[in-house]
Protein backbone atom coordinates (compact mmCIF):
# COMPACT_ATOMS: atom_id res chain seq x y z
CA UNK A 1 0.00 0.00 0.00
CA UNK A 2 1.44 3.50 -0.82
CA UNK A 3 2.10 5.66 1.78
CA UNK A 4 -0.37 8.11 -0.27
CA UNK A 5 -3.01 5.54 -0.26
CA UNK A 6 -2.57 5.38 3.48
CA UNK A 7 -2.95 9.48 3.87
CA UNK A 8 -6.03 9.23 1.48
CA UNK A 9 -8.11 7.24 2.81
CA UNK A 10 -7.43 8.60 6.77
CA UNK A 11 -8.09 12.03 4.98
CA UNK A 12 -11.46 10.86 3.90
CA UNK A 13 -12.96 8.21 6.88
CA UNK A 14 -11.77 10.77 9.70
CA UNK A 15 -12.55 14.40 7.53
CA UNK A 16 -14.96 13.94 4.60
CA UNK A 17 -17.13 10.81 5.44
CA UNK A 18 -18.23 12.83 8.56
CA UNK A 19 -19.35 15.36 6.54
CA UNK A 20 -21.31 13.85 4.05
CA UNK A 21 -23.35 12.59 6.73
CA UNK A 22 -24.32 16.17 7.57
CA UNK A 23 -24.39 17.38 4.48
CA UNK A 24 -27.05 20.15 3.66
CA UNK A 25 -28.46 20.81 0.65
CA UNK A 26 -27.37 18.90 -2.93
CA UNK A 27 -26.66 21.98 -4.33
CA UNK A 28 -24.10 22.85 -1.49
CA UNK A 29 -22.43 19.50 -2.19
CA UNK A 30 -22.39 20.25 -6.19
CA UNK A 31 -20.73 23.76 -5.52
CA UNK A 32 -18.29 22.32 -3.09
CA UNK A 33 -17.52 19.24 -5.14
CA UNK A 34 -16.65 21.60 -8.53
CA UNK A 35 -14.45 24.33 -6.24
CA UNK A 36 -12.66 21.20 -4.74
CA UNK A 37 -12.02 18.74 -7.75
CA UNK A 38 -9.28 20.14 -9.18
CA UNK A 39 -7.23 20.16 -5.64
CA UNK A 40 -7.70 16.34 -5.98
CA UNK A 41 -7.08 15.76 -9.33
CA UNK A 42 -5.27 18.50 -11.06
CA UNK A 43 -5.68 18.65 -14.61
CA UNK A 44 -2.56 17.83 -17.12
CA UNK A 45 -0.82 20.83 -18.20
CA UNK A 46 -2.02 22.12 -21.74
CA UNK A 47 -5.07 20.34 -21.45
CA UNK A 48 -7.78 21.23 -24.17
CA UNK A 49 -11.19 21.64 -23.36
CA UNK A 50 -13.54 23.00 -26.30
CA UNK A 51 -17.41 23.08 -26.14
CA UNK A 52 -19.31 21.77 -29.29
CA UNK A 53 -23.10 23.56 -29.67
CA UNK A 54 -24.91 20.15 -28.32
CA UNK A 55 -28.66 20.29 -27.40
CA UNK A 56 -26.97 19.01 -23.79
CA UNK A 57 -23.85 21.08 -23.32
CA UNK A 58 -21.15 18.80 -24.47
CA UNK A 59 -17.03 19.25 -23.94
CA UNK A 60 -14.46 17.73 -25.71
CA UNK A 61 -11.63 17.49 -22.99
CA UNK A 62 -8.12 15.87 -24.16
CA UNK A 63 -4.52 15.85 -23.91
CA UNK A 64 -1.43 14.83 -25.81
CA UNK A 65 -1.85 13.76 -29.35
CA UNK A 66 -4.82 12.06 -29.97
CA UNK A 67 -6.42 9.71 -32.97
CA UNK A 68 -9.08 10.60 -35.17
CA UNK A 69 -12.07 9.03 -35.22
CA UNK A 70 -11.75 7.58 -32.09
CA UNK A 71 -13.69 9.20 -29.10
CA UNK A 72 -14.62 8.34 -25.44
CA UNK A 73 -17.85 8.69 -24.28
CA UNK A 74 -17.53 10.04 -20.24
CA UNK A 75 -20.47 10.28 -18.30
CA UNK A 76 -19.11 11.60 -15.02
CA UNK A 77 -20.12 10.69 -10.81
CA UNK A 78 -21.61 12.22 -8.21
CA UNK A 79 -24.94 10.39 -6.41
CA UNK A 80 -26.69 12.69 -9.56
CA UNK A 81 -26.70 15.79 -7.12
CA UNK A 82 -22.79 16.94 -8.01
CA UNK A 83 -19.93 16.52 -10.69
CA UNK A 84 -19.54 18.47 -14.17
CA UNK A 85 -17.19 18.34 -17.48
CA UNK A 86 -15.03 21.00 -15.38
CA UNK A 87 -15.03 19.20 -12.35
CA UNK A 88 -13.69 16.10 -14.27
CA UNK A 89 -10.72 18.11 -16.24
CA UNK A 90 -8.02 16.30 -13.95
CA UNK A 91 -8.69 12.75 -14.32
CA UNK A 92 -9.65 12.72 -17.89
CA UNK A 93 -6.78 14.90 -18.80
CA UNK A 94 -4.81 11.42 -17.57
CA UNK A 95 -7.32 9.22 -19.36
CA UNK A 96 -6.85 10.94 -22.63
CA UNK A 97 -3.10 11.03 -22.21
CA UNK A 98 -2.48 7.50 -21.65
CA UNK A 99 -5.03 6.54 -24.46
CA UNK A 100 -4.24 9.16 -27.11
CA UNK A 101 -7.93 9.12 -27.21
CA UNK A 102 -10.45 12.66 -27.00
CA UNK A 103 -13.05 12.04 -24.61
CA UNK A 104 -16.46 13.52 -24.52
CA UNK A 105 -18.00 14.75 -21.29
CA UNK A 106 -21.79 15.96 -20.92
CA UNK A 107 -22.96 18.01 -18.53
CA UNK A 108 -26.28 16.20 -18.07
CA UNK A 109 -29.09 17.77 -15.64
CA UNK A 110 -28.57 16.67 -11.96
CA UNK A 111 -31.44 15.82 -9.37
CA UNK A 112 -31.71 19.91 -8.71
CA UNK A 113 -32.55 20.52 -12.12
CA UNK A 114 -35.05 17.72 -13.39
CA UNK A 115 -35.27 14.08 -11.65
CA UNK A 116 -35.16 10.79 -13.50
CA UNK A 117 -34.90 10.16 -16.32
CA UNK A 118 -33.38 13.33 -17.11
CA UNK A 119 -30.20 12.35 -16.88
CA UNK A 120 -30.77 9.14 -18.92
CA UNK A 121 -32.30 10.79 -21.71
CA UNK A 122 -29.26 13.42 -21.20
CA UNK A 123 -26.48 10.60 -21.80
CA UNK A 124 -28.59 9.37 -24.93
CA UNK A 125 -29.17 12.91 -26.24
CA UNK A 126 -25.21 13.27 -26.03
CA UNK A 127 -25.11 9.54 -28.11
CA UNK A 128 -27.22 11.04 -30.61
CA UNK A 129 -24.73 14.37 -30.67
CA UNK A 130 -21.69 12.82 -31.47
CA UNK A 131 -23.25 10.34 -34.11
CA UNK A 132 -24.39 13.25 -35.97
CA UNK A 133 -20.63 14.42 -36.04
CA UNK A 134 -19.67 11.80 -37.90
CA UNK A 135 -18.78 9.29 -35.11
CA UNK A 136 -19.97 5.43 -36.44
CA UNK A 137 -21.31 3.44 -33.10
CA UNK A 138 -18.09 1.31 -32.79
CA UNK A 139 -15.38 4.50 -33.08
CA UNK A 140 -17.31 5.53 -29.34
CA UNK A 141 -16.22 3.77 -26.21
CA UNK A 142 -19.09 4.54 -23.11
CA UNK A 143 -17.13 4.85 -20.16
CA UNK A 144 -18.21 6.94 -16.03
CA UNK A 145 -17.61 6.71 -12.87
CA UNK A 146 -20.01 5.78 -9.75
CA UNK A 147 -23.29 7.04 -10.71
CA UNK A 148 -22.00 7.80 -14.04
CA UNK A 149 -20.88 4.51 -14.57
CA UNK A 150 -24.37 2.99 -13.92
CA UNK A 151 -25.34 5.52 -16.39
CA UNK A 152 -22.89 4.20 -19.20
CA UNK A 153 -24.12 0.80 -18.78
CA UNK A 154 -27.76 1.82 -18.44
CA UNK A 155 -27.22 3.89 -21.84
CA UNK A 156 -25.63 0.44 -23.53
CA UNK A 157 -28.71 -1.69 -22.27
CA UNK A 158 -30.87 1.33 -24.11
CA UNK A 159 -28.25 1.09 -27.40
CA UNK A 160 -28.06 -2.69 -27.83
CA UNK A 161 -32.18 -2.52 -27.26
CA UNK A 162 -31.61 -0.34 -30.83
CA UNK A 163 -29.75 -2.28 -32.51
CA UNK A 164 -26.42 0.41 -32.12
CA UNK A 165 -23.28 -1.76 -30.29
CA UNK A 166 -20.54 0.72 -28.83
CA UNK A 167 -16.73 -0.51 -29.13
CA UNK A 168 -16.87 -1.35 -25.36
CA UNK A 169 -17.52 0.30 -21.81
CA UNK A 170 -15.18 0.99 -18.76
CA UNK A 171 -16.81 1.57 -15.28
CA UNK A 172 -14.95 2.38 -12.59
CA UNK A 173 -16.94 1.72 -9.30
CA UNK A 174 -20.45 1.27 -10.75
CA UNK A 175 -23.67 2.30 -9.14
CA UNK A 176 -25.98 -0.24 -10.95
CA UNK A 177 -28.87 -1.04 -8.48
CA UNK A 178 -31.03 2.12 -6.88
CA UNK A 179 -32.85 -0.54 -5.10
CA UNK A 180 -29.80 -0.75 -2.98
CA UNK A 181 -29.94 -5.37 -2.50
CA UNK A 182 -26.16 -6.00 -2.87
CA UNK A 183 -24.44 -7.54 0.08
CA UNK A 184 -21.89 -5.17 0.60
CA UNK A 185 -24.37 -2.04 0.96
CA UNK A 186 -24.25 -3.36 4.59
CA UNK A 187 -21.17 -5.80 5.02
CA UNK A 188 -18.74 -2.37 4.13
CA UNK A 189 -20.72 0.61 5.15
CA UNK A 190 -17.82 0.93 8.03
CA UNK A 191 -15.16 -0.23 5.91
CA UNK A 192 -16.12 2.49 3.08
CA UNK A 193 -14.07 5.45 3.97
CA UNK A 194 -16.06 7.42 1.67
CA UNK A 195 -19.70 6.57 1.10
CA UNK A 196 -21.97 7.26 4.06
CA UNK A 197 -24.30 4.08 3.70
CA UNK A 198 -27.40 5.31 5.68
CA UNK A 199 -27.85 8.58 3.29
CA UNK A 200 -27.91 6.67 -0.29
CA UNK A 201 -31.88 5.96 0.24
CA UNK A 202 -32.38 9.76 0.90
CA UNK A 203 -30.13 10.33 -2.33
CA UNK A 204 -32.12 7.85 -4.16
CA UNK A 205 -35.42 8.95 -3.44
CA UNK A 206 -34.80 12.42 -4.41
CA UNK A 207 -33.67 11.18 -7.64
CA UNK A 208 -36.68 8.98 -8.79
CA UNK A 209 -38.64 11.20 -7.45
CA UNK A 210 -41.28 8.46 -7.08
CA UNK A 211 -39.85 6.16 -9.95
CA UNK A 212 -39.37 2.29 -10.01
CA UNK A 213 -35.58 1.79 -8.65
CA UNK A 214 -35.50 -1.17 -10.83
CA UNK A 215 -35.80 0.44 -13.49
CA UNK A 216 -33.05 -0.62 -15.76
CA UNK A 217 -33.01 2.76 -16.89
CA UNK A 218 -31.90 3.82 -13.48
CA UNK A 219 -30.50 0.53 -12.43
CA UNK A 220 -28.92 -1.33 -15.25
CA UNK A 221 -28.53 -4.82 -13.47
CA UNK A 222 -32.04 -5.20 -14.11
CA UNK A 223 -31.60 -4.41 -18.04
CA UNK A 224 -31.00 -6.50 -21.17
CA UNK A 225 -27.43 -6.86 -23.08
CA UNK A 226 -28.18 -8.57 -26.32
CA UNK A 227 -24.72 -9.34 -27.72
CA UNK A 228 -22.75 -6.50 -25.42
CA UNK A 229 -19.42 -5.39 -26.17
CA UNK A 230 -16.44 -5.55 -24.40
CA UNK A 231 -16.98 -4.35 -20.49
CA UNK A 232 -14.04 -3.32 -17.97
CA UNK A 233 -15.67 -2.82 -14.15
CA UNK A 234 -13.32 -1.38 -11.77
CA UNK A 235 -13.90 -1.62 -8.23
CA UNK A 236 -12.32 -1.46 -4.34
CA UNK A 237 -12.76 -4.38 -2.85
CA UNK A 238 -14.12 -2.28 0.69
CA UNK A 239 -16.69 -0.83 -1.36
CA UNK A 240 -20.11 -0.34 -0.53
CA UNK A 241 -20.89 -0.74 -4.33
CA UNK A 242 -18.76 -3.35 -4.63
CA UNK A 243 -21.56 -5.81 -5.10
CA UNK A 244 -23.23 -3.84 -7.85
CA UNK A 245 -19.58 -4.23 -9.46
CA UNK A 246 -19.47 -7.73 -8.94
CA UNK A 247 -23.28 -8.93 -10.31
CA UNK A 248 -23.20 -6.27 -13.35
CA UNK A 249 -20.10 -8.32 -14.57
CA UNK A 250 -22.18 -11.66 -13.93
CA UNK A 251 -24.67 -10.21 -15.70
CA UNK A 252 -22.57 -8.95 -18.76
CA UNK A 253 -21.09 -12.69 -19.01
CA UNK A 254 -24.88 -14.17 -18.93
CA UNK A 255 -25.29 -12.40 -21.89
CA UNK A 256 -22.56 -13.53 -23.71
CA UNK A 257 -20.16 -10.31 -23.21
CA UNK A 258 -16.36 -10.57 -22.58
CA UNK A 259 -15.72 -8.29 -18.76
CA UNK A 260 -12.94 -7.84 -17.29
CA UNK A 261 -13.46 -6.96 -13.18
CA UNK A 262 -10.53 -5.81 -11.21
CA UNK A 263 -10.82 -5.52 -7.87
CA UNK A 264 -8.38 -3.44 -6.34
CA UNK A 265 -7.39 -3.54 -2.34
CA UNK A 266 -8.45 -0.84 0.25
CA UNK A 267 -8.74 1.95 -2.31
CA UNK A 268 -11.28 4.24 -2.02
CA UNK A 269 -14.45 4.95 -3.95
CA UNK A 270 -13.59 5.88 -7.22
CA UNK A 271 -9.53 6.04 -6.22
CA UNK A 272 -9.04 7.01 -10.23
CA UNK A 273 -10.04 10.24 -9.85
CA UNK A 274 -7.23 11.39 -7.41
CA UNK A 275 -4.63 9.60 -10.07
CA UNK A 276 -2.63 13.35 -9.79
CA UNK A 277 -1.79 12.08 -6.00
CA UNK A 278 -2.37 8.53 -5.67
CA UNK A 279 0.12 6.04 -7.41
CA UNK A 280 -2.98 3.37 -7.55
CA UNK A 281 -5.26 5.92 -9.10
CA UNK A 282 -2.98 6.53 -12.17
CA UNK A 283 -2.45 2.72 -12.49
CA UNK A 284 -6.08 1.87 -12.77
CA UNK A 285 -6.58 5.08 -15.51
CA UNK A 286 -3.53 2.94 -17.58
CA UNK A 287 -5.21 -0.24 -17.18
CA UNK A 288 -8.88 1.56 -18.46
CA UNK A 289 -6.34 3.25 -21.19
CA UNK A 290 -5.16 -0.05 -22.73
CA UNK A 291 -8.60 -1.08 -22.50
CA UNK A 292 -9.96 1.60 -24.48
CA UNK A 293 -7.10 1.26 -26.86
CA UNK A 294 -7.72 -2.08 -27.80
CA UNK A 295 -11.34 -1.74 -27.70
CA UNK A 296 -11.62 0.87 -30.16
CA UNK A 297 -8.99 -0.67 -32.60
CA UNK A 298 -11.31 -3.70 -32.61
CA UNK A 299 -9.11 -6.09 -30.83
CA UNK A 300 -10.03 -8.42 -27.99
CA UNK A 301 -10.41 -5.85 -24.82
CA UNK A 302 -12.00 -8.47 -22.67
Amino acid sequence: MSWQRRAINAWMRYGMKPALRLTGSPEFVRKVFDLTAPLFCPALPYTRVLRRPAPVPLYLVSAGQTRSRRIILFLHGGAYLAGSARAYQGMLSRLSYASGTEIAVPDYRLLQEAPFPAAYDDAMTAWQSLRRMGYGPGDILLAGDSAGGGLALALLGGLLARGERPAGVIAFSPWCDLTLSGASIQANRDKDVIIPAGRMKEVIEQYLAGADPADPRASPLFAEFPGPPPVLIQAGDVEVLLSDAERMAERLQAAGGSVRLTLWRDVPHVWQFMAGHLPEGQAALEEAAAFAVAALDGGSAG
